[in-house]
């Protein structure tokens, strides 16, 4: 029992500790000022896509654990989920003080005027509540019925994810298109599990 407590540990100190050296390593390239000729721009396009990443790579717990018999991955999946909240988050903040300056009267009219702003905005509401309940506390208060069906919640802000970066791009779509075929890959395999 210690050594699957040990090995839990483990795990989960390994993904916190490559969850952060995305943004440690944005923050010394900021620091040193090796962020490019438009450093908003890539900041917001970084934490996006890694918003985007764990948010897939949360999605691939399901398949990775039914593959390989990965058990372990099952007890990692909240983790990678709330990465996925905390670059959304930053993705978030680097728009709000780098492309609006702070001024927050005019998101809306930016949100209403920029689809890919609209679905941005959306994804990340949706995100919120699956950050608020992802404490053992909250699947005890909910039930692990009502728990379950909001966390599919997740398959819709994946979806909103990857359209939201395909509409950002405007001419090669490589990315945004490795995107949507990893997913394609997700949602088949979960219809695949409740047919």
């Amino acid at each position: 029992m210690n050594s699957l407590r040990a090995d839990s540990q483990f795990h989960r100190h390994l993904i916190l500790v490559n969850g952060l050296i995305p943004i440690l390593w944005i923050g010394m390239d900021g620091w040193q000022g090796q962020l490019g000729a438009n450093p908003v721009e890539f900041v917001t396009r970084a934490t996006g896509i890694l918003s985007l990443l764990f948010l897939l790579l949360t999605l691939a717990v399901t398949p990775l654990r039914h593959l390989f018999h990965w058990i372990w991955l099952i007890k990692q999946r909240r983790l990678l989920g709330l990465f996925s909240f905390f670059y959304a988050i930053l993705h978030l903040l680097a728009y709000v003080g780098g492309d609006r300056g702070w001024q927050l009267l005019s998101i809306p009219a930016d949100i209403i005027r920029r689809p890919f702003i609209t679905v941005g905005m959306i994804s990340l509401l949706f995100m919120v509540p699956l950050a608020i309940t992802s404490t053992h506390a909250m699947i005890k208060r909910m039930g692990v019925k009502q728990w379950k069906i909001l966390h599919r919640l997740v398959y819709i802000i994946a979806i909103g994810g990857v359209i939201h970066y395909a509409l950002i791009v405007k001419s090669d779509f490589t990315y945004p298109f490795l995107f949507a075929i990893v997913l394609t890959f997700f949602l088949g395999y979960r219809l695949r599990l409740t047919s």
